[in-house]
């Protein structure tokens, strides 16, 4: 997890030297109508929320790192295992209040290329995205995880079947009436990205409700509350996808037996993983490892 992470060595410079932060894409692969780039930012507390316009239809997800998504809808903490969402013309900004740094694997489609994909989805009728964020969901964990094993590996992805598996689950996703994330005060905020990054720190670590509330300065049932308002799932759930994440991108990124990569993520037997993994994924872990 190491090299998908944010430098914490550039972050330390850039601090010293007292440079602001900024984004910085890498182009990965490009085709007709789509690019991919990883994206990293290294902005934190001290520097100004970057403002920006969506020039195309955008869907990035975020790997690593932590900030705020500002929309006209409001204010979105955006975590591991999120996707950010945009569509031509919409403005956003983007700030680090929580954290410093950021990295996101990014896709950029043209507006003709999502007409052409969406010819084969006659109900969608989209012409913008209706949310700018989705949780970290099931149904997107397999992309997340590719999308980050991807950038540690760095070679054999099939880009162009990617970036369309992409477009249209993000598509799918997004129509009927999609939930937006519930507002929080910035103070139950601050908690919950605390209790993230001790998640993202240690997912295999003995997190539980009560352990998470305890640190938070909360009782269990307000920190339950305010912790699924700012990130859309469960901290059972964060919890124990943060896990088969990081379980899934070694799978694909390293070959590393089963069973290790199991206990490693904090599962007490392979049999329960398999079948938390199986519940995730849909499909086995062996059976994922073979997609790579």
């Amino acid at each position: 997890m190491a090299e998908i992470a944010v430098s914490t060595q550039t972050l330390k410079l850039r601090r010293e030297a007292a440079e602001p932060g900024r984004t910085e894409p890498r182009l990965l692969a490009t085709g007709d109508g789509w690019s991919v780039a990883d994206v990293v930012c290294t902005c934190g507390p001290d520097d100004p929320p970057y403002e920006e316009q969506h020039r195309e239809f955008a869907v990035a997800f975020v790997i690593s790192g932590m900030f705020e998504q500002h929309s006209v809808h409001g204010r979105t903490l955006m975590t591991p295992g999120a996707v950010m969402l945009g569509s031509p013309g919409t403005c956003f900004a983007c700030s680090h209040t929580h954290d410093r740094g950021d990295r996101c694997v990014s896709f950029w489609y043209s507006a003709e290329y999502f007409e052409r994909m969406l010819a084969d989805m006659p109900a969608c009728g989209l012409r913008g995205f209706p949310v700018e964020a989705l949780p970290p969901l099931r149904e997107t964990s397999m992309l997340s995880t590719r999308a980050a094993a991807a950038v540690r590996k760095r070679d054999g992805q099939p880009w162009d079947e990617f970036a369309a598996l992409v477009a249209t689950t993000s598509v799918a996703l997004t129509q009927g009436s999609p939930r937006r994330p519930a507002p929080v005060s910035k103070r139950a905020e601050s908690k919950v990205a605390d209790a993230v990054r001790q998640i993202e720190l240690a997912p295999d670590a003995a997190l539980t409700l009560d352990s998470l509330a305890d640190a938070a300065g909360m009782s269990p049932y307000h920190f339950l509350r305010v912790f699924s308002a700012a990130c859309g799932v469960t901290p059972h759930q964060y919890v124990r996808r943060a896990r088969l994440r990081r379980a899934a991108e070694r799978l694909l990124a390293e070959p590393s037996r089963i069973i290790d990569i199991a206990l490693d993520s904090g599962f007490s037997d392979v049999s329960n993983f398999n079948h938390a993994f199986r519940a995730e994924f849909g499909v086995s872990p062996s059976s994922y490892r073979r997609t790579r």
